[in-house]
């Protein structure tokens, strides 16, 4: 009997013993789905290169591309722009204005009056009174094609080959280099091209074929006008009398096309290997023939903004060029690795995130903000939109990339007194920056651009993640000016109403959205959250720099309307109807109050009863692409990460990545501001956010169905 117990007793232990086993294993391994590594331990290379881009198809939606992120070449099937005429080569200085209407002047354009609380307001509007003069500040200055580079194919026939002609078209993207491989045959015949692009903005073309030996492979350079119209490639092929091409002979292998397209200047130097000659086939095209006798060629494109530069260096050295930028930029700031988890749906997360960040550094990480369309095409004639700058570039200072970021910031540096002229001229303080513009700080006349608030506080937001990066004084001082400012118009902005004691927003403003009357609307549900964060930040901005206490600030702050609430539901602003089947569409920017933002203000309670509302009733292919990212952020800070990473992974064609990591859908394509926002999504999920508790990758289940190895990623405010 004694014998019995003590089995007995045994067997409770052993047990016990076994079942505290496995539930330390399942704890070890739900503790285990994300882990944050010290910096050098992922294996950067294979996580990218596993991405890498091979396509087969001789026609796609978009273009492949090289670039530096000044400077980009985007072409088809072939390594070069052989067979699309849409496909561009642009930088970031490539700017044109057509010549102005006869006896005027842009500073002779007439503002429209609008009445906003008693004051007659001038605002940018269209002035039909001024039609041409309107047109022409709308339009300019705009992006446009720097030139087109192709290969000419004669086959046997003597015709030309077209596009249906090439067979076993393969074409491969090294990620890792920024190299592109292209290869495809014509009759039988192989032909082989390498594309780089260099530190500066110079191409290289390596072509190796049996075609060249026969005179049948030969290099088109061609030059277009400007185009006119907000969307399209910028090229206008048909105006030959419009612009100027010189061709100029520089010794026996280098010729320089000095380009004049109106007021803009640039040139073109063009160096090669072997013997070839030129020649001029019509106005501004060129073709650059190999001479019988060589397998091989190479060709080397100097695009330059100021005085041609004829020393052009080799195909050789900007292989070099390339193959140290694309490894260094890849080694640099953060690293996210997700082979290790089980959810299979690892592999397209990852090869959006990869993708994602190949695209922004080409497109989003020149010396100005990019358009929307990057450096592919002309998307609102390629102006780059303050709103969206946060969208196209805050990821960088969550990925560890602050470099990048502070190229463009300078923008708000560079068009704070015109700022400060627009804000002074409709009777508020500071600054108000604009909606749309180049690099002249020139606003584009348009309802929307003349009363879009959302803009106002970005800088502030920059200038907190600078501060996050860079904690010293020398941060405080270089952001005190465009703070104050920024903060001196939010608080004189906001219009005080003496019925209910608070301080509101609008009218005239367009909200998020867009989709609103601005005349009628007021207390729209993100701007309000958006002013509180900014007034807030800026309160302490000032207060670390032991400057004295702004009350008009902190009065607007503590007193701005409430959040907007119907039914136990945040809406889109005050006193909205049928929101839930009215206006369920665009942008659902009152979710970004708490996930893009920290949540000034709003009740978490509701807001996640408003976030599953949004799920099930928005319209998703109604939204673009930076509103998954949105949706993501919100997610995860309301303790969903389910659906946080299931959002990322929507196949709406709003947030469809192609085989280029591009996204369309009906919107622009491609429309980078979806690759911004995921990648800002991520870092935030995986590296948390100010007010997360401490929970280890907050943004991630915890089912062990995600295993997320991570370096260098830093937290979101």
């Amino acid at each position: 009997m004694a014998c019995k117990s003590l089995k007995y007793v045994f067997d409770i232990h052993v047990r016990l013993a076994i079942m505290l086993s496995v539930f330390f294993v399942i704890l070890f391994s739900l503790s285990t789905t994300a882990q944050q590594v010290p910096a050098g331990t992922i294996n950067r290379k294979l996580v990218v290169t596993r991405h890498n881009i091979k396509i087969s198809t001789i026609k796609s939606d978009g273009p492949t591309q090289v670039g530096n992120g000044h400077f980009a070449y985007n072409f088809d099937i072939t390594g070069m722009q052989t067979f699309n005429q849409s496909f561009t080569t642009m930088a970031d200085w490539g700017w044109h204005s057509f010549p102005l209407p006869a006896g005027t002047t842009a500073a002779s354009f007439e503002k429209t009056l609008v009445n906003t609380y008693g004051r007659m307001v001038p605002y940018d509007l269209p002035n039909e009174s001024q039609k041409q003069l309107s047109d022409w500040v709308e339009g300019n200055p705009h992006k446009f094609n720097l030139g087109r580079i192709g290969l000419l194919i004669k086959k046997k026939d003597g015709t030309t080959a077209v596009i249906t002609d090439l067979t076993h078209a393969s074409q491969n993207i090294n990620l890792w280099s920024g190299i592109v491989e292209s290869s495809f045959e014509v009759e039988g015949h192989k032909v082989k091209v390498i594309t780089v692009c260099g530190d500066k903005d110079i191409l290289g073309f390596k072509i190796v074929s049996d075609l060249l030996k026969d005179g049948r492979l030969s290099v088109f350079v061609e030059f277009p006008y400007a185009a006119k119209g907000s969307v399209g490639n910028g090229s206008d092929y048909d105006s030959p009398l419009a612009h100027q091409t010189e061709m100029l002979t520089k010794g026996s292998n280098t010729i320089v096309f000095k380009r004049i397209v109106d007021s803009t200047k640039y040139s073109v130097a063009c160096k090669w290997t072997g013997s070839t000659r030129v020649i001029k086939e019509k106005a501004h095209r060129y073709l650059i023939l190999a001479k019988t006798g060589s397998t091989q060629a190479e060709y080397v494109f100097n695009f330059s903004s100021t005085s041609a530069d004829y020393n052009v260096p080799t195909f050789a050295l900007l292989q070099l060029q390339s193959d140290s930028r694309w490894p260094a930029f890849w080694k640099s700031g953060a690293a996210v690795d997700l082979s290790e988890s089980k959810d299979q749906r690892w592999f397209e997360l990852e090869r959006r995130i990869v993708l994602s960040q190949y695209d922004m550094m080409i497109n989003a990480g020149g010396n100005y903000p990019p358009g929307e369309s990057g450096l592919v095409t002309n998307n609102w004639y390629n102006r780059f939109h303050y709103e969206m700058y946060w969208w196209h570039e805050a990821h960088y200072a969550l990925w560890d990339r602050w470099d990048i970021l502070d190229r463009s910031l300078h923008v708000y540096a560079d068009n704070l007194k015109r700022s400060e002229d627009r804000a002074k001229s409709q009777g508020y303080e500071g600054a108000r920056w604009p909606k749309c513009t180049g690099p002249n700080g020139t606003e584009w006349p348009h309802p929307i651009h003349a009363w879009l608030i959302w803009q106002q506080p970005h800088p502030i937001f920059f200038a907190d993640l600078d501060y996050r990066a860079h904690p010293n004084k020398n941060t405080l001082l270089k952001w005190r000016d465009i703070v104050g400012a920024s903060a001196d118009f939010m608080a004189s902005y906001a219009h005080y109403d003496s019925v209910r004691n608070k301080f509101v927003l609008g009218p005239p403003l367009y909200v998020v959205s867009e989709n609103n009357d601005p005349k009628t609307t007021i207390n729209p549900m993100f701007e309000l959250a958006y002013w509180r964060f900014g007034l807030a930040t800026a309160q302490k901005w000032f207060a670390d720099l032991k400057l004295p206490e702004n009350p008009k600030w902190k009065s607007v702050q503590e007193n701005l309307a409430p959040m907007p609430v119907q039914d136990g539901l945040y809406v889109s602003w005050e006193n909205i109807q049928n929101m839930w089947t009215k206006y369920n569409y665009e942008h659902p920017g009152l979710t970004g109050a708490f996930g893009m933002l920290p949540g000034n203000g709003v009740d978490t309670g509701i807001m996640d009863k408003t976030f599953k509302k949004v799920q099930s009733v928005w319209r998703y292919d109604g939204m673009w692409g930076w509103d998954f990212g949105l949706l993501a952020m919100t997610a995860a800070r309301l303790g969903r990460p389910d659906d946080a990473v299931n959002i990322l992974l929507d196949k709406s064609p709003k947030f469809g990545f192609d085989e280029h990591g591009y996204i369309g859908g009906g919107n622009p394509y491609p429309y980078f501001p979806s690759n911004g926002s995921l990648l800002y999504a991520v870092a935030m999920m995986t590296a948390g956010w100010d007010g997360d508790k401490g929970v280890k990758e907050p943004g991630w289940p915890t089912d062990g169905s995600w295993k997320i190895k991570w370096e260098s990623l830093k937290k979101a405010p």
